[in-house]
């Protein structure tokens, strides 16, 4: 009896653990939203020269967790991203499209362009994965600059 207690407290116990790191895995809504906002700050603060160097660094502050934060300009052309960083070497991004043919970096640009900040919904893969997942990313116009940036939650 005593050998059961222990063994389904063992088994609790590890079923509490593993769901305490999985849960730890995956970025929030407002966690992505305050690494946004703090990009913004850096790039207003130290130019986009140097945030960008931060934002595109894959062992630096704005990636955590499954996700990170990645810079763009309203002409389509990725000036930061960390885990794919040779999409910075395209003149702009515009005709890419996700799985589902939707042209996600057009929406980034409109949202970025005309509301300022705000959710696009998208197919893209996780960070170390090839096949795409579902992901909602947040977007952030910096303010009185030609800049936003992004950040995204898999579903």
């Amino acid at each position: 009896m005593k050998r059961s207690i222990r063994t389904i407290f063992i088994i609790f116990t590890l079923t509490i653990c593993f769901a305490a790191l999985a849960w730890a895995g995956s970025a929030t809504k407002d966690e992505v939203i305050a690494k946004c906002e703090a990009a913004a700050k850096l790039i207003q603060e130290k130019g986009v020269d140097a945030a960008s160097q931060a934002i595109g660094d894959k062992s630096g502050p704005f990636v955590w967790k499954d996700t990170y934060v990645f810079l763009m300009d309203l002409d389509g052309k990725m000036i930061a991203h960390p885990i794919k960083p040779e999409l910075t070497k395209n003149d702009n991004l515009l005709q890419v499209a996700d799985t589902d043919g939707k042209p996600l970096f057009v929406e980034f640009v409109k949202v970025a362009g005309s509301q300022g900040q705000g959710w696009v919904d998208y197919m893209w893969p996780k960070p170390g994965q090839d096949q795409p997942a579902a992901k909602s990313s947040y977007i952030y116009r910096i303010p009185n600059t030609p800049y936003f940036v992004g950040a995204g939650i898999y579903k």
